[in-house]
């Protein structure tokens, strides 16, 4: 195992690491008997994400039109991949297929505009109390930011738990949610670009 890093040679791996220091967190969203599942060893090299070479074909760049809900010549915002517990979940992209890593300055400028517009759009919705955001990045190439809109006054479902309590509730229906993926992009259309009907 030696050769990756200090932090990788003194991590357990093969045993299961005590759940204890998340049980006591009031916003972790699980009580009782929990177990973690042993940790695993690294894989290195690090199979390919989708766009990359050798990996799978970009699911973006493939088909740009499934689930869009709103864009410009620089960026695009994804909504409704799926059914989702949260009023809203939407996706950022830019249009053009890059990394993180290999953005240009001005699209990297425009990143924070774009996070700002999204979650004051998200914000519209009725009963949103804030938008969350992350950026994950282990499954695809291409750069996407996800945006979760946490419920006002459900303040259980703050911080890094929410894309948890997401999975955990019940669906938004499919009309409530095309009716908030609308708003979102109609607020965002206000700055420019164009919204996209569903």
């Amino acid at each position: 195992m030696s050769g990756y890093s200090a932090y990788h040679d003194r991590l357990p791996y093969g045993e299961r690491v005590a759940v204890e220091p998340v049980l006591g967190d009031p916003l972790f969203p699980f009580e009782g008997e929990i177990t973690v599942r042993a940790l695993e060893r690294p894989i290195v090299p690090e199979p390919p994400r989708r766009g990359e070479p050798d990996g799978a074909r970009c699911g973006t760049c493939a088909d740009p039109g499934k689930c869009l809900v709103w864009r410009d010549e620089r960026w695009a915002v994804y909504a409704g991949f799926e059914p989702v517990g949260l009023p809203m979940m939407a996706l950022l992209t830019p249009v053009e297929h890059v990394s993180l890593h290999s953005m240009g300055p001005d699209l990297v400028a425009g990143l924070g505009a774009m996070i700002q517009r999204l979650a004051v759009a998200i914000g519209r919705i009725d009963g949103v109390g804030r938008t969350h955001f992350s950026r994950w990045g282990d499954g695809a190439e291409h750069f996407h930011m996800w945006f979760l809109a946490r419920p006002l006054g459900m303040m259980q479902l703050r911080g890094a738990m929410l894309a948890v309590w997401n999975d955990l509730l019940p669906r938004v229906p499919d009309a409530e949610f095309a009716a908030n993926a609308r708003t979102v992009a109609a607020a965002l259309a206000e700055g420019g670009g164009r919204a996209v009907s569903r």
